[in-house]
């Protein structure tokens, strides 16, 4: 086992995990990097971002559970089990660690990883993301997220991914925020419903924070409807090494709205993350 892959050209590959399709990306070469989507996405959102990182990294952009063209595994899919599936990709990699870029429930599902695997990564980016388990009133908002999803898929998402962008970027770059529309529209119904069950039931993995044995980087945006920064700023203080970057005039989606800043930051983080593991 390593954690170096090789993989000249972006590659779209599909494996087997519980009978069904688990469906990834992978190209570049050197030491793994994982990148995982937010809700309700897939791989595609990363396309142009990640870009770079191919030239020095392995960069792996799964499809998880039910997303993209990755099959749906249940009626719910919960953060663990999607945890489970980016572990098979790795362990059909040969990949024995990695550093795991998580975008809003991609970040809840690197926590999961890192919880079941804890050998297996060097490092964890929190994109919009952080540790906490949702809250009753959180929980009672899935739920009635679930109704709407099912009863106007089209207008949920829409309204959904329109939240997730300041008005300004919105306002300059409606082409960028209709590139993530389309990506979330083309998404199943099911996958979307069982996404938001495993979000209302995930766990909190605050503890998991305070023990984990590698570095943490927070990447928040100040203009964060869905995530306020001020919510998460003590959860910066649990891990040993925990860095924390706060993006002014940025909601949820910094790989859009300030894509050079915080592909530079992630880059860098990478770096150190490999330093000290060669170290």
């Amino acid at each position: 086992m390593s954690i170096f892959a090789f993989q000249n050209l972006a590659t779209m590959k599909k494996i087997a995990f519980r009978q069904k399709q688990l469906a990834y990306r992978i190209n570049g070469q050197g030491p793994a990097m994982v990148f995982l989507h937010g809700f309700p996405m897939d791989h595609r959102v990363w396309e142009t971002f990640t870009s770079d990182f191919s030239k020095q990294f392995t960069v792996i952009c799964p499809d998880l559970p039910g997303f993209g063209q990755s099959e749906m595994i249940q009626d719910e899919h919960h953060m663990w089990l999607m945890a489970e599936a980016v572990n098979a990709i790795l362990a059909h990699e040969e990949i024995s660690k990695a550093l795991f870029v998580g975008h809003s429930m991609g970040g809840y599902v690197a926590l999961a990883l890192a919880k079941q695997y804890p050998e297996r990564v060097s490092g964890l980016v929190l994109f919009h993301s952080h540790a906490a388990e949702d809250e009753a009133t959180a929980r009672a908002n899935r739920a009635n997220a679930i109704v709407d999803a099912t009863s106007d898929i089209h207008g949920f998402i829409h309204r959904f991914i329109d939240g997730l962008f300041d008005a300004s970027f919105k306002q300059k770059h409606p082409e960028r925020v209709d590139r993530i529309q389309k990506i979330a529209e083309s998404q199943r119904k099911e996958a979307v419903t069982a996404a938001i069950a495993g979000l209302r039931d995930r766990e909190s993995h605050l503890q998991l924070l305070s023990e984990l044995n590698c570095p943490v980087l927070f990447i928040l945006g100040k203009n964060d409807s869905r995530m306020p920064f001020a919510r998460i700023l003590a959860q910066v203080a649990l891990p040993s090494h925990a860095e924390l970057m706060l993006l002014s005039g940025v909601a949820h989606m910094g790989f859009e709205e300030t894509p050079d800043i915080t592909k530079q930051a992630i880059l860098h983080f990478a770096l150190r993350c490999q330093n000290r593991a060669e170290g």
